[in-house]
C-alpha cells in the first residue's frame, strides 16, 4: 500500500492529525496545521494498526464456550477460543434472547464510558446504547468518573452541574480582567492535551504564557509542584492531600474575621449564609476555622494562608479546582468551600472573577461552546428506569438487590445476567482491581468490543474485534473545537475486525430489530445524514461533498463568556435552579438527607483512608492516583510515546529525595508499592517538585495480575489495584480513587512478566483445536 498524503485528515482526542501509512499501519502522523501545541500523544498511533496485541477475528471464552452462561471464577485467566463470524453472532443473539426473554432488559448492564473514538457516528458508547434500546433497553450509569462528585453537588449549589463544568468563564476573559488566579489542584499542562471529540488548536498552555506574561498571579494550592508549570507560577503552597476543604475554610475564615467579605454579595445573591458564617467562627461547633487551625491539619504556615486571602479580597480573584480534588473520600467539601470562599469576596459573576472548577482537568474547558447542536448520532429510548452511579459498578455486580443512598434517595442494585461492554475500559477506571475482578467473575455473561487485548477484552465471554478509528470514516467535531473534521479511513480493517454498526447491525438481523438499528442506512449514509441535520441550522456551511473532499469546515466561534454573569446582572430575571434561585451556601435539601459524610454546608472531613493509628504507621506515604501524561486513560499504553515514560519498563513512582532516601532508592529502581488492598510494581523517579511525605504515580498502565499472587500483585504498575473502591459520600456516591495511603519497597529479584504485553494464551486457537469445548 502507498503511504496516505498527509493531506488525508483525521482527528483524535487528542488532537487532529493526518497519517503517513504503508503497508497498513500509521508510520507517521502530521499534526493538524492548524495547532500551535501539537500533542506528543500523537506519537502513541505508530504502528496501532498491525500491533501484536490486536485481536484478529471473534474470541469466546473456553468455559463459556463449553459450560454456557454463569459465574466464572476463572475469567480473566482462561484461554480464547477462534470462532466464525456467523456463529458467533448467533450464539451472542441466543444469548440476548435469553436475557431479554426471562429477567428482561432491567438484567443488562450497557457498560460504556465513552471516549474510545472522536468519531460522532462510530462514537461505541452511542452505537451500544442505541443497539440495546432496540432490544428493550438497558440499565443504565449516570454522572463520570472524572467529576461525578461535583455533577451531583453543584446543582444544590448553583443549580446546575455539567452545565457549570462547562460554561467555564473563557480563557481570554481571563487574561483580560483577572488579577490573581488561585489554582487550587494546579492547570495541570498534561490534561490540556485533550477533550472528547477531539482538540484541533490547543491553545491552553498559550493562555497560561500570555497571564504569566501580563503579570497575572498564579498561586498553585497543591503538593504537585508539576501541576502548575514553573514558568507561570509566583507562589507554591503544598497543601498536604486531602486537606483542601480545611485551607478554603481558613481562607473564608480570615475574611470574614478581618471584614473583608461582601456583605451586600451574601445578602443580594446568597442563601444559607447565616449557617455557613456560624459554622466558620465556630459558634455551631465550638472550633473556628482559623488559619492556625488550618495549618496543623494541611502543613501551611498560617501566616501565608492569612497573606493570601489578604490579597484575594484586595484582586480580582478567580478560584479554580481541579477535577482531582473532588474524587476522594468526602469531595463534595473542597467544590463548595470554593464556592464559598468565591462568594465571600462577591466576585461571582464578575469578568476574571469568581469561581472555576476544571480549568486544566481537560481540553476544552475554558475555551466557548458551541450554542448549536453538533452531529450525533441518535440512540433512541431507553424505557428501563434503573441508573446506578458510574463507579458503583462492582457494588452493583456483587450486591444485587441490596439498597444504597444516592442524591436523597433510597436505591436498589440491579440483578445483572448480561454486561454489553463497548469502548472504554473498566480496569482501568474503576478502583480497587482486586474487587472489581471478584464482581466481574459473578456475572453469567459479559461481552465487550475491542480493537486490542486490553484487560477488559480478557476478562470477558464474548469478544468480538473492532477496527480502529483510522479503519474508518466518521466525523470528528466536539463542542468547542473550532472545526468539524472528516475522518477519512486510511487503512483496511485488522483481520476479520469490523466495526460495532457493522457487528449490531449483523445482530439486529437475527433479532429481528435491524430496520430499526439502521434506519435502511450504510454507515457511510449515515455520515452525509448527520451532517446534512447538522448543516440544515446554517445554509452557509458547505455540502457533504464539499466537507469530505475538504477534510475539515471551520465553525463560527461564540463569544467569550462569563460563568453566571447574568445571573449577577439580574438575579431576579435569571434566578438559579436551587429551592432559593440564589447561590446556597448551606443547602436545606442536603442537610435534610442526614448524610454524616456530606452535610448541609461545606465543612472539613478526615478520610476515613487516614484514620487509625497502625494503618497510618504500616503505610505513611500519600499516594496521588491521576490520569497520564503519556497517553490518554489506558488507550494505547503499548504506544511508542507512553513506553518511553516507563522506568524499569514498569509506570514510573514519583517519590520526594528525603522519603527515597529514607528507603535506600534512586531513580531507575524497581520497587513494590502495596497497601492492605494489594500491590503493584513501578519504576523510581526521584523528584523535589513533590512534597515528603507524597508519591505520585498515574493511571493508566494496562491490569496484568501476576497468577497465584494473593493480595493481588499488578507487574505492569496499575496503581488502581491499590485505590479505595467506595463513594466520595452517600450524596454522589462518586468517584473516590484520587489518594490513598501506602509505602515503598525494593523489589528484590527477578521482576515477574507483564502478561499485558503478550496476547493472552490461546493454545487452543492458534492449533485450531476445539475438541475439548462444545461444538
Amino acid at each position: 500500500m502507498t503511504a496516505v498524503p498527509p493531506s488525508h485528515s483525521h482527528t483524535s482526542h487528542w488532537g487532529a492529525f493526518s497519517p503517513g501509512i504503508e503497508r497498513g499501519d500509521v508510520t507517521a502522523v502530521h499534526p493538524s496545521p492548524f495547532d500551535p501545541a501539537p500533542s506528543p500523544l500523537l506519537a502513541n498511533l505508530v504502528g496501532s494498526l498491525r500491533h501484536r496485541l490486536r485481536i484478529p477475528r471473534p474470541m469466546v471464552r473456553e468455559g463459556w464456550l463449553r459450560d454456557g452462561p454463569g459465574p466464572a471464577p476463572r475469567r480473566g485467566d482462561e484461554p480464547f477460543v477462534p470462532v466464525e463470524w456467523d456463529e458467533v453472532i448467533d450464539r451472542l443473539a441466543g444469548e440476548l434472547r435469553r436475557v431479554y426473554s426471562g429477567p428482561g432488559p432491567e438484567a443488562v448492564f450497557g457498560g460504556s464510558y465513552g471516549w474510545s473514538s472522536a468519531g460522532r457516528f462510530h462514537h461505541a458508547q452511542g452505537q451500544v446504547h442505541r443497539f440495546l434500546n432496540t432490544l428493550g433497553g438497558y440499565v443504565a450509569s449516570v454522572n463520570t468518573y472524572s467529576a461525578g462528585t461535583s455533577e451531583v453537588l453543584l446543582p444544590h449549589v448553583l443549580g446546575a452541574g455539567p452545565e457549570i463544568l462547562r460554561s467555564l468563564t473563557s480563557w481570554p476573559v481571563l487574561l483580560e480582567h483577572t488579577e490573581l488566579m488561585v489554582c487550587v489542584g494546579g492547570v495541570p499542562a498534561k490534561n490540556m492535551a485533550v477533550a472528547p471529540g477531539g482538540v484541533t488548536e490547543h491553545t491552553t498552555e498559550g493562555h497560561l504564557a500570555a497571564m504569566a506574561a501580563r503579570g497575572i498571579e498564579l498561586v498553585l494550592i497543591g503538593p504537585d509542584r508539576r501541576d502548575l508549570p514553573a514558568e507561570v507560577s509566583s507562589e507554591w503552597l503544598p497543601v498536604r492531600p486531602g486537606t483542601d476543604a480545611a485551607f478554603l475554610l481558613a481562607l473564608c475564615h480570615v475574611l470574614v474575621t478581618e471584614g473583608l467579605h461582601d456583605e451586600t454579595f451574601l445578602a443580594t445573591y446568597c442563601a444559607g449564609s447565616d449557617e455557613v458564617l456560624d459554622h466558620l467562627l465556630g459558634r455551631s461547633d465550638g472550633t473556628p476555622k482559623s488559619a492556625r487551625w488550618a495549618s496543623g491539619l494541611c502543613g501551611v504556615d498560617a501566616d501565608a494562608i492569612t497573606a493570601l486571602a489578604r490579597r484575594m479580597a484586595s484582586r480580582r480573584t478567580m478560584i479554580t479546582l481541579t477535577f482531582s480534588v473532588q474524587r476522594a473520600e468526602f469531595g463534595e467539601q473542597p467544590v463548595w468551600a470554593g464556592v464559598l470562599l468565591a462568594a465571600l469576596l462577591g466576585q461571582i459573576g464578575l469578568p476574571g472573577g469568581g469561581f472555576g472548577h476544571g480549568y486544566g482537568s481537560i481540553g476544552d474547558n475554558g475555551h466557548p461552546a458551541h450554542t448549536g447542536t453538533l452531529p450525533t448520532l441518535p440512540q433512541g429510548h431507553n424505557p428501563v428506569r434503573e441508573r446506578i452511579p458510574v463507579a458503583r459498578i462492582a457494588d452493583m455486580l456483587l450486591h444485587p438487590g441490596e439498597e444504597y443512598d444516592y442524591n436523597g434517595e433510597r436505591r436498589r442494585y440491579p440483578d445483572i445476567e448480561l454486561v454489553y461492554w463497548c469502548g472504554g475500559n473498566p480496569f482501568h477506571h474503576h478502583q480497587d482491581l482486586a474487587r472489581l475482578r471478584a464482581a466481574w467473575r459473578v456475572v453469567p455473561t459479559v461481552v465487550v468490543h475491542e480493537p486490542y487485548w486490553t484487560p477488559a477484552a480478557r476478562h470477558a465471554d464474548i469478544v468480538l474485534p473492532a477496527t480502529v478509528t483510522l479503519e474508518r470514516d466518521d466525523i470528528g467535531a466536539s463542542r468547542t473545537d473550532p472545526f468539524l473534521t472528516a475522518m477519512h479511513a486510511g487503512a483496511p480493517p485488522y483481520e476479520q475486525a469490523r466495526d460495532d454498526y457493522a457487528a449490531f447491525s449483523a445482530l439486529a438481523a437475527v433479532l429481528g430489530t435491524e430496520k430499526e438499528y439502521t434506519e435502511g442506512r450504510s454507515a457511510h449514509e449515515w455520515l452525509r445524514h448527520l451532517y446534512d441535520g447538522w448543516r440544515a441550522h446554517d445554509g452557509a456551511r458547505p455540502d457533504f461533498d464539499t466537507f469530505w473532499a475538504d477534510g475539515h469546515v471551520r465553525v463560527p466561534a461564540p463569544s467569550p463568556g462569563v460563568l453566571l454573569a447574568d445571573f449577577r446582572r439580574d438575579p431576579a430575571a435569571h434566578p438559579l435552579a436551587t429551592p432559593s434561585g440564589r447561590i446556597e451556601l448551606s443547602s436545606a435539601v442536603v442537610a435534610s438527607f442526614g448524610y454524616a459524610d456530606c452535610p448541609g454546608h461545606p465543612t472539613w472531613l478526615e478520610p476515613l483512608e487516614w484514620q487509625g493509628s497502625d494503618r497510618a504507621r504500616r503505610y505513611p506515604l500519600v499516594l496521588l492516583a491521576n490520569n497520564p501524561a503519556a497517553r490518554l486513560h489506558s488507550q494505547l499504553d503499548f504506544g511508542q510515546h507512553s513506553r518511553e515514560s516507563k522506568v524499569a519498563g514498569r509506570e514510573p513512582i514519583r517519590i520526594h529525595p528525603d522519603d527515597a532516601a529514607r528507603r535506600g532508592l534512586r531513580t531507575g529502581d524497581l520497587v513494590r508499592v502495596l497497601n492492605d488492598r494489594g500491590a503493584c510494581l513501578a519504576g523510581v523517579v526521584v523528584d523535589a517538585d513533590l512534597s515528603p511525605g507524597v508519591v505520585q504515580m498515574s493511571t493508566g498502565a494496562w491490569f496484568s495480575p501476576v497468577p497465584g499472587v494473593e493480595p493481588v500483585l499488578c507487574a505492569a504498575g496499575n496503581v488502581n489495584v491499590l485505590t479505595r473502591d467506595v463513594g466520595s459520600s452517600r450524596l454522589s456516591q462518586g468517584c473516590a480513587g484520587s489518594r490513598v495511603l501506602v509505602e515503598i519497597e525494593r523489589w528484590r529479584g527477578p521482576a515477574p512478566a507483564i502478561d499485558a504485553e503478550s496476547p493472552p494464551d490461546r493454545s487452543a486457537a492458534r492449533a485450531g483445536d476445539r475438541s475439548n469445548v462444545q461444538a
